[in-house]
């Protein structure tokens, strides 16, 4: 569905182009439409996947510019089907419409291609029963004893094919036209553009665009070919009239890869022969705006799929800061941390250290690249580990990250690659009046040992949200029951802060969304609006178990 509707727009674009270009030569309207037909058969997400394999960026470059999220939601707005993480969903009932709609477009499909044999045999049948004669021309000529206007048959070895009765019915001067008009379409090699427009039609034999387009390049081949032979010296009453002596005798081609004389709309061609009206030349003005509109056409998708490249590695920093850690343990978990609100695992950080226990490798990717668990669009196995990494070097947080992003992609091989989605979230606001919050901690970049959190403590009736940033309380806000859509921080407040939300835990407990949101605003001057965001999705393209230590 996407890939028709945005060769649809396009081919629609192309009309308007040859719109704008309605009075220069007819050739170069040819050749958009022959654009527009080439892009049936090169969807926007091959030019996107071919951008995805171009990696230009590091792990820690920020999201996403809002321009290219728009861009992304134009190349593909249907969304592909939501996969579920679990391993015990059961595959749903085989539907059959699928089935039949490819049924019926494999029989249109060879029908239509047949009709296409079947015709070039007749043709070719008339070439083997035809005389090779001398017609001083560049290919070779051969004089058919059946019905047949002139034109010129066969892609790559083309032959001239003249009717019996032409020579008796056209005088030299009209036959001169005439042969000056097909040797126009061997020298543009339209029979080869024609094969490859019918073959866009057998493909796309339903989408009713596809045969406008073919008339419409047919219109415009013809047009170019009688503006070149005008311009050649032929007089024109003497070339229209030696057309309509065809007329009267032969029928058009029945193949539309064999270019003739008499297509497309014969009376607006005779006119436009006798009135001899000059065709304008592509201005720089024009050639500068159709060169803008292929290149926006290639490069957008382009820039689109590299946006999706995978995530290359951080690079040293300025400062020498070390890039792995000096040594570093990964062990099958040993038995699971029981806690408050059941299994947990638990990181724990330092300038010189990070430790990591009971922890899944989808865990190990949210620390690493600072995300949140529902931005991982791809499940990875439940094994847990134990991590324990360690740095003779004193390093910053956003440090430990990278050099955790080094050893996951050293151990468990694991390749990424990022997109961006317009998802349904709650952006976290300041609320009217201003935000109600203790005072703010000092942000040392590099703090002393500390546990990182993926849920809120609960003491007595309240969730303790300790030494947490706005980003940090958002993520852990979604994993409460209740909160149905992820939270985005959009507060633009800096540092950490001791966070209490008295009587959260039983509305939490009740799964009471509405209670929770006026719960934060009341007591924190924070506000939950519903929204829709570009969201950064992190897929796993590939993850093995951590080799030995």
């Amino acid at each position: 569905m996407n890939h028709l509707w945005q060769s649809t727009l396009l081919a629609g674009l192309a009309g308007l182009l040859t719109l704008a270009l309605r009075h220069n030569r007819a050739r170069v309207r040819h050749w958009i439409w022959l654009a527009a037909s080439c892009k049936f058969l090169i969807p926007l997400s091959a030019l996107i996947a071919l951008g995805s394999h171009i990696p230009w960026r590091t792990a820690t470059e920020p999201a996403h510019s809002t321009a290219l999220v728009v861009i992304d939601e134009f190349t593909r707005p249907f969304a592909a089907p939501a996969l579920s993480s679990s391993p015990t969903t059961m595959p749903p009932a085989a539907n059959p419409i699928p089935a039949i709609l490819w049924t019926v477009w494999a029989c249109g499909s060879l029908g239509i291609a047949a009709s296409w044999y079947v015709r070039w045999r007749r043709i070719h049948t008339a070439v083997r029963a035809g005389s090779r004669i001398d017609a001083a021309t560049p290919i070779p000529a051969i004089c058919c004893p059946t019905l047949l206007e002139p034109g010129i048959f066969g892609v790559f070895d083309p032959v001239l094919l003249l009717p019996e009765r032409v020579f008796d019915r056209l005088t030299p001067d009209q036959l001169r036209a005439v042969i000056a008009h097909e040797l126009c379409h061997v020298r543009h090699r339209d029979n080869l553009i024609a094969a490859l427009h019918m073959f866009v039609e057998t493909l796309f034999w339903f989408h009713p665009l596809v045969w406008w387009i073919g008339k419409r390049m047919v219109a415009e081949r013809e047009q170019a070919c009688d503006e070149e032979v005008v311009r050649l010296g032929n007089e024109p009453r003497v070339y229209a009239a030696g057309i309509l002596n065809i007329c009267k005798l032969y029928v058009e081609s029945p193949l539309a890869c064999v270019s003739g004389v008499t297509g497309a709309d014969l009376n607006r061609r005779i006119e436009a022969i006798l009135v001899n009206r000059a065709a304008n030349a592509v201005s720089a003005s024009r050639k500068f705006m159709l060169a803008a509109a292929a290149i926006a056409v290639v490069a957008a998708p382009v820039i689109v799929g590299m946006q999706s490249a995978p995530i290359g590695r951080s690079q040293p920093q300025a400062d020498s800061r070390p890039a792995a850690f000096d040594a570093a343990s990964i062990k099958p978990a040993t038995a699971p941390l029981m806690r408050e609100g059941g299994n947990r695992s638990s990181i724990e950080y330092s300038p010189y250290s990070l430790t990591m226990r009971h922890v899944a490798l989808s865990e190990c990717i949210q620390w690493a690249y600072g995300v949140a668990s529902f931005q991982i669009s791809a499940g990875s196995s439940p094994e847990s580990f134990d991590i324990f990494a360690r740095t003779a070097t004193p390093v910053p947080v956003s440090q430990l990250r990278i050099m955790l992003q080094d050893l996951l992609a050293r151990r468990f091989k694991l390749a990424l690659h990022r997109e961006t989605k317009m998802l349904p979230v709650y952006e976290l606001v300041v609320a009217k009046g201003g935000p109600r919050l203790p005072p703010r901690k000092t942000d040392d970049s590099l703090p002393p040992s500390h546990a990182a959190e993926s849920l809120p403590r609960v003491q007595g009736d309240s969730f303790v949200f300790a030494d947490t940033s706005m980003a940090e309380f958002a993520v852990m806000l979604h994993q409460l029951r209740g909160i149905d859509l992820p939270v985005v921080d959009r507060t633009a407040i800096q540092g950490t802060y001791d966070l209490v939300l008295k009587s959260a835990p039983a509305a939490a407990r009740e799964g009471d969304g509405s209670a929770l949101f006026a719960i934060v605003q009341k007591q924190l001057g924070l506000k939950l609006a519903p929204a829709k965001a570009p969201i950064e999705m992190l897929t796993i393209d590939h993850a093995e178990r951590p080799s030995a230590n």
